[in-house]
């Protein structure tokens, strides 16, 4: 598997979707129903409490300033029920003090006296990641405390599909987070346009490594391991695989050339535009006449992150007329760019701070002379203001020797296990065709640690 230096790993599969029937899918949901069992099963009998009608959850968020007992009364529960449960807690050290703004579940029923204050059926709280505990009436009408934790393991998962209208929803309803989708997007955003050259039905597919609970749930931090995109504008399907040469501190992508994917400067300096005004000669929409716009015009809302196309200093950060808020960045070999209009800058960027490809450096406004939101972006080479289009930037390092050997051998071994994962058994021409249609998630179980 590609991780670290594209590790290769013994793959066991689960398809995550209403095809997944390998045993592995069914021991995940036998996994899931018995980290809930002993609190269903503990609601539904409290919920046969002679004198009370069927109980009803409510959703609680503890406020700030707030005790576990005063949270729980604001369900409008007995006081001494409330009082009791909080002394439950208390009684097991289960941590309940500095969570303002956790929220957690009360099951409560009204008792056939009208009269009476709400009965503590039960409650449920997530402690961390994977902890959990819950509070139930016995038939004897005590409060009983369960505390659960569920096992975490880790697992590398494969999401593919189509991109449909939005890559960050897509990739994300199928278990990618935001940290995972930015990162590929950045990395396809050094080969293409990602806003003018992704259609909606162009392919994805993103290889990643996380941690989960028994159920299934992502609770730790991910790697992305390899992201590949097919688009009808390139000319061959994008691949980028993850891989630490010998003797470097950090891991890289490279294409399946050996090829750094991460080039001189970002073709697109934010990860949602749209180009509403490319370089040359235009009538200006503000002064009314032709002049020469020594930029590119990407429109995106009020807010949208920007991004450092490349490495490098910053030399100017402050207003500058037209150009309102304005951040330059000087990178090496007569290099610079700049971002014009924005909002506001992003903490740290100031003149003289040294910034990293793909690093936050403010948010798009309509600062300076503009009629809406954008953001204005130029590329200097010499001091000389240049078309970025029509330019050839430089591109990333290559592997040579005994690097791309090694990096080749993982990368082929890497390519055929994803093959048998996504087809484990032969198919018909109608099955293949039927899945290649499907968006799915799958997981692969590594047989030896992650380097």
């Amino acid at each position: 598997m590609v991780a670290a230096g594209v590790t290769a790993l013994a793959l066991g599969v689960r398809l995550s979707d209403a095809q997944a029937n390998l045993p592995t899918a069914e021991m995940r949901a036998r996994d899931a129903e018995r980290t809930s069992n002993l609190q269903h099963a503990a609601f539904t009998a409290a919920q046969a409490q002679p004198g009370l009608y069927a109980a009803e959850p409510v959703e609680i968020r503890i406020q700030a300033g707030e005790t576990f007992e005063e949270a729980i009364r604001r369900a409008g529960v007995d006081p001494n029920d409330a009082r009791a449960a909080a002394a439950l807690l208390e009684a097991a050290e289960t941590p309940v003090k500095g969570l303002a703004g956790r929220e957690f579940e009360v099951l409560v029923a009204r008792p056939h006296d009208e009269l009476a204050e709400l009965r503590l059926v039960g409650l449920s709280m997530r402690t961390g990641p994977a902890d959990q505990f819950s509070i139930s009436r016995a038939y004897d009408g005590s409060l009983r405390l369960r505390q659960m934790s569920e096992p975490i393991t880790e697992e590398v998962t494969v999401v593919q599909g189509e991109i449909g209208g939005n890559f960050k929803r897509t990739a994300g309803s199928m278990g990618a987070n935001t940290a995972i989708v930015e990162r590929a997007r950045k990395m396809f955003s050094q080969k293409l346009d990602f806003s003018r050259d992704v259609d909606d039905d162009d392919t994805f597919k993103l290889v990643f490594r996380r941690q989960v609970t028994e159920s299934g749930r992502a609770v730790g931090a991910v790697d992305l391991l390899y992201a590949e995109l097919i688009t009808d504008t390139s000319e061959k399907p994008l691949r980028f695989y993850r891989f630490k040469p010998e003797g470097e501190k950090e891991a890289q992508y490279y294409d399946d050339a050996g090829v750094n994917t991460r080039g001189f400067l970002l073709a697109t300096p934010l990860s949602v535009a749209r180009i509403t005004s490319s370089f040359g000669m235009r009538r200006h929409p503000v002064l009314g006449y032709n002049k020469m716009h020594q930029g590119i015009d990407f429109g995106a809302g009020t807010g949208t992150p920007i991004f450092a196309a490349g490495d490098g200093v910053i030399v100017q950060a402050g207003r500058n007329g037209g150009y309102g808020n304005w951040v330059q960045i000087k990178h090496s070999g007569g290099w610079e760019t700049g971002y014009a209009h924005m909002s506001r800058f992003a903490p740290g960027a100031k003149r003289g701070a040294r910034v990293k490809q793909g690093q936050l450096i403010g948010y798009v406004g309509a600062t300076g002379r503009v009629t809406g939101p954008h953001l204005h972006y130029e590329v200097m080479r010499n001091g000389a203001k240049i078309n970025p289009k029509a330019v050839k930037i430089p591109g990333g390092t290559q592997l040579t020797g005994a690097q791309l050997a090694s990096f080749k051998g993982e990368m082929s071994r890497l390519n055929v296990q994803l093959a048998q994962a996504e087809n484990p058994g032969q198919t018909t021409l109608a099955e293949k065709e039927a899945a290649a249609a499907k968006a799915t998630t799958v997981a692969l179980r590594p047989s030896i640690g992650l380097r």
